[in-house]
């Protein structure tokens, strides 16, 4: 593994350990480790990360465009075995010609919705607007056995010191996400203005960690019609906003700047060890990366 690669795939394992995820079913970790290709000139004297959420040919295109040595995929690209690759299909496609490009792609998906500081965390931000405005937060379900990140887990219970409305929370997801339209699900006895306190979220899809769970209102990127009817059924409201608005924006507001100081510490080790080129690193957020919908 060339010194660039592995100083990525080290970076991003030290703040979203591959020992967090999900790997009951989710890919994590370096999947395509491209040879780099040191005979391709770069616009910049620094080694460039793009993080993306979805690995889309616009993504691609994008990386290939900016001379990239790798991509940070949240999303995992290859997801089921693969028994062979071609160019009919779209995402074999993009593989290929980031082989061919020299531009490897790592993935922490579920690693990140894990960490203390994740994405879930990032969203209870979000909607309490602040630790300062919370009694506890807690864990949906415990990740234990990795060292230094005791506490991590997958989804998060929020309760709130005070009582608010499904308005003002509504307002506040909008504005923390920079979204128009929201889709809700309003129980009827919060149109009755009965206060939520207890909010259970998880980024992306959170029907499956939501089950049993005693809470006033969920706040998740999507539910499945019958998961959304049994919410309202049972006197609990619903936030969604459809799956990736609810991790898109962690990418700049928090895992660029936490990626780019880890990556400068890695690589100044690299560079005492290895004699390696002085050149850092710039981390890019992708730009073609977008939600399939569009709401109109």
């Amino acid at each position: 593994m060339s010194a660039i690669i592995r100083t990525v795939a080290k970076s991003v394992r030290r703040l979203y350990p591959e020992a967090l995820a999900d790997k009951s079913w989710d890919n994590t970790g370096l999947l395509l480790e491209a040879p780099y290709r040191s005979d391709i000139p770069r616009p910049s004297s620094k080694h460039i990360v793009l993080l993306t959420i979805d690995l889309t040919k616009a993504v691609a295109a994008e990386a290939i465009e900016k001379k990239a040595a790798a991509i940070v995929s949240y999303h995992p690209i290859i997801f089921r075995p693969i028994k062979s690759l071609t160019l009919r299909d779209t995402q074999q496609d993009s593989l290929i010609r980031l082989a061919q490009a020299g531009i490897s792609v790592y993935s922490p998906h579920t690693a990140v919705d894990a960490a203390l500081g994740g994405v879930n965390d990032w969203l209870a931000d979000g909607i309490s607007g602040g630790k300062g405005n919370e009694e506890s937060r807690e864990v949906l379900v415990p990740v234990n056995g990795v060292e230094g990140f005791e506490g991590a887990g997958m989804g998060r219970l929020v309760t709130l010191k005070e009582a608010a409305s499904v308005g003002s929370l509504v307002n506040r997801v909008k504005k923390y996400l920079g979204m128009k339209h929201l889709m809700v699900v309003e129980a009827a006895k919060h149109k009755d203005h009965t206060g939520i306190r207890k909010i259970g979220l998880c980024a992306g899809s959170g029907g499956s960690l939501f089950k049993g769970l005693d809470a006033d209102l969920y706040f998740t990127g999507e539910l499945s019609h019958h998961e959304a009817l049994a919410a309202k059924e049972n006197g609990i409201s619903v936030i969604a906003c459809f799956h990736t608005n609810t991790e898109r924006g962690y990418l700049s507001k928090t895992m660029q700047p936490r990626l780019l100081e880890v990556l400068a510490d890695e690589w100044s080790r690299v560079v005492e060890a290895e004699k390696e080129g002085k050149d850092g690193f710039e981390v890019v957020v992708s730009t073609a990366d977008k939600d399939p919908y569009e709401i109109m």
